[in-house]
């Protein structure tokens, strides 16, 4: 973690950066060039606090012009982690039930369009979450979901990588359930790379995205990939050191945020 007392970090800019991206709470609308999203509100629900940072950096990228109402705590991930440790189902029912209080939060409090869940390990929550805010219409988006459509589409095995351990149960799942509806043979092999957490849990993104480009490069050096799959939001920073996975690794590689942000703008556009 940071020392704070070393001067290490730029809290001037820290704090003007911050603010570019996430904003303050408002009611008016965000500049919009999109007609369509104009005066659109949707509701991010996170599994930690820390995260919103990337829902705001990768919503407004690919959602310009988007109002994004966060909600979520580190409580929630807490409590999964601790689950997990413990050998325990995960996400735990608790877990699940906050989701809920928090969608209908979003939907009561701040009226969103739709919702996007944005933690892996808390997609299995999403069937209650839709059937909590159903009778109001709004439709509800796992980020992961689309990513795993357009992977299985692909075709070849799936090289799915995760760097944090609750994840992984809830991201094969999903996966699976994805093949299963799309009716499409799926086949996948799997890392847990958490080394590439610590890094990250102590602002080193630069060595988190080339710890993951060296354990992409040594699977698709063993064997036939399809494709890749980065199975969290907090991965989606490997596209800014990658852009080109096609020409780094020579296989696709897919992330949540560009997949998920895309599927919401095609929901948003359609609602009138």
């Amino acid at each position: 973690m940071v020392n704070w007392r070393t001067g290490a970090v730029d809290a001037v800019g820290l704090f003007g950066d911050y603010l570019r991206v996430t904003g303050v709470a408002h009611v008016g609308p965000e500049p919009a060039e999109n007609p369509a999203l104009a005066g659109k509100r949707l509701g991010v629900l996170n599994g930690s606090s820390w995260i919103t940072l990337w829902a705001n950096y990768f919503g407004r990228l690919f959602l310009p012009g988007v109002h994004l109402v966060n909600v979520g705590n580190e409580a929630v991930q807490i409590n999964f982690m601790e689950a997990h440790e413990r050998g325990e189902e995960c996400p735990p029912e608790s877990n699940i039930a906050a989701f809920v209080r928090y969608a209908q939060d979003l939907v009561e409090l701040a009226r969103v369009d739709a919702i996007l869940i944005t933690c892996s390990t808390m997609n299995r929550a999403y069937h209650e979450v839709e059937k909590a805010v159903a009778s109001d219409g709004v439709p509800v988006v796992q980020i992961d979901r689309p990513m795993m459509e357009r992977a299985v589409t692909h075709g070849g095995n799936i090289f799915v990588v995760a760097t944090h351990g609750p994840t992984v149960t809830s991201t094969q799942a999903l996966l699976q359930e994805t093949a299963d509806e799309l009716h499409a043979p799926v086949s996948f092999s799997g890392a847990v790379v958490e080394e590439a957490w610590e890094y990250l849990a102590t602002g080193d993104v630069i060595n988190h995205n080339a710890y993951l480009a060296r354990v992409i490069r040594g699977e698709v050096g063993e064997r036939t990939v399809g494709c890749v799959v980065l199975a969290q939001l907090s991965m989606s920073v490997f596209g800014l050191s990658y852009p080109d996975s096609l020409r780094e690794f020579g296989v696709p590689v897919y992330t949540s945020a560009e997949r998920g942000f895309q599927r919401v703008r095609e929901i948003l556009t359609g609602i009138a």
